[in-house]
């Protein structure tokens, strides 16, 4: 609990890098994580180079912010893992029932990392406001695959405040709604 409870949406990153040993850490916390039909649909794209992260800054309607963060780490979910023989090009839009399966186990690979990470001293925070069409040719990704995040990942430079919780009573619900 205490890792859950302190971790933020870290905005603000110290320029110190991170070890491949951390980040091998923190990756291998998502190859962990549970899946449908254990498909383990998920795939990771580190990236540290400045020209890639500025591009990817910039189709994520140019955050800024992005850039303070020494790694990136972009999360994608296989839709080949669960859809066969489709047409992916659809893949943004799609009411695909596959599709929201892999992006969910996906998630939940995300999460272990974000999890660890906090654990470590690390912060991260999740985007993803951007396109597929826009964000795939950055990094060759195929048409098959969804980026389903980019996980900026770093030492934080900031201490951002608890933000206001909703209580357990106003969503928990016992054997129907």
């Amino acid at each position: 609990m205490r890792c859950i409870e302190k971790r933020r949406s870290i905005r603000k990153y110290l320029p110190d890098d991170i070890s491949t040993d951390v980040l091998k850490e923190l990756l291998e916390s998502a190859r962990l994580a549970p899946s449908g039909n254990n498909t383990q649909p998920w795939h990771f794209i580190v990236v540290k180079d400045s020209k890639k992260k500025e591009e990817l800054a910039g189709v994520s309607h140019n955050q800024s912010w992005m850039l303070t963060a020494p790694v990136f780490l972009v999360c994608i979910a296989d839709a080949a893992s669960r859809i066969k023989d489709k047409d992916y090009k659809v893949l943004d839009n799609s009411p695909e029932i596959d599709l929201k399966k892999v992006i969910r186990d996906t998630a939940i690979a995300v999460e272990h990392i974000v999890l660890s990470a906090s654990d470590k001293g690390l912060g991260t925070c999740w985007v993803a406001w951007f396109e597929q069409k826009d964000i795939r040719p950055v990094l060759n990704i195929p048409d098959d695959k969804y980026v389903v995040c980019i996980l900026t990942i770093g030492y934080p430079a900031e201490t951002p405040e608890k933000r206001p919780r909703k209580k357990l009573d106003d969503f928990l619900h016992y054997e129907m709604w």
